[in-house]
């Protein structure tokens, strides 16, 4: 998480240029789902290759160690209008039916399956009860970037993190003002992966990972 923290520090220090500008740090929570999804490619199984075309079934558990969460950094202009990056830690855990019926140990996304995006939002200020809560929209494009934690039975571990491909995120939600410095805020927020990675034991699994989630944030605004 080290080198995510970076970016976000590198970036709110380049957009901290005018005294006026209205930069946010955002940290969040909440509870996420990855629905089915195909799973294509094959591995070396010990013996030979097992070659797979299967719809997988994945669990998210949000709140197991370590948990689902986000990280922001947004630069709002006047207008409504804000750009920012965006580094969600989401997670895919593979059901244990579809791990024996293809004969691994373990297949999981779970030191995160990391989305990394740049950002456009819009948010329309004051709107809502008596000027307090703020509506927001948000799209992003980027990169995946999952930690991934595979094995096929009897075999060496795969273990690390690996640039997979493209990704999109978007999401809509309210924020609430607490005070001059402090706004929270609720969000839907729905990110789609397309995945290639290897295995140290040889192959290449390939699959398109969709998440759901409910994040409940806190926002530092200066």
């Amino acid at each position: 998480m080290k080198k995510f923290r970076n970016v976000l520090a590198a970036v709110a220090v380049i957009l901290a240029g005018p005294a006026s500008a209205d930069i946010e740090l955002s940290f969040y929570l909440g509870a996420q789902t990855s629905p089915h999804s195909r799973l294509t490619g094959s591995f070396n199984n010990g013996g030979g290759t097992t070659n797979v075309n299967r719809l997988i079934t994945w669990e998210g558990r949000s709140f197991e160690t370590p948990p689902y969460y986000g990280v922001k950094a947004m630069y709002w202009r006047e207008s409504g209008w804000g750009y920012g990056v965006e580094m969600t830690h989401a997670k895919a855990y593979m059901s244990d039916a579809d791990l024996a019926a293809l004969g691994l140990n373990r297949l999981e996304f779970t030191d995160g399956h990391n989305i990394l995006t740049a950002n456009i939002s819009r948010r329309w200020d004051g709107r809502w009860w008596d000027g307090r809560l703020s509506p927001f929209v948000t799209g992003g494009l980027g990169l995946a970037i999952p930690h991934v934690d595979a094995q096929p039975t009897g075999l060496a571990r795969t273990y690390g993190y690996q640039v997979t491909g493209p990704a999109a995120r978007i999401g809509a939600g309210v924020s609430m003002e607490l005070n001059e410095r402090w706004d929270a805020y609720a969000e839907y927020q729905f990110t789609y992966s397309s995945n290639s990675f290897d295995l140290d034991t040889g192959g290449t699994l390939e699959t398109n990972l969709i998440t759901n989630a409910l994040n409940i944030g806190i926002t530092y605004r200066y």
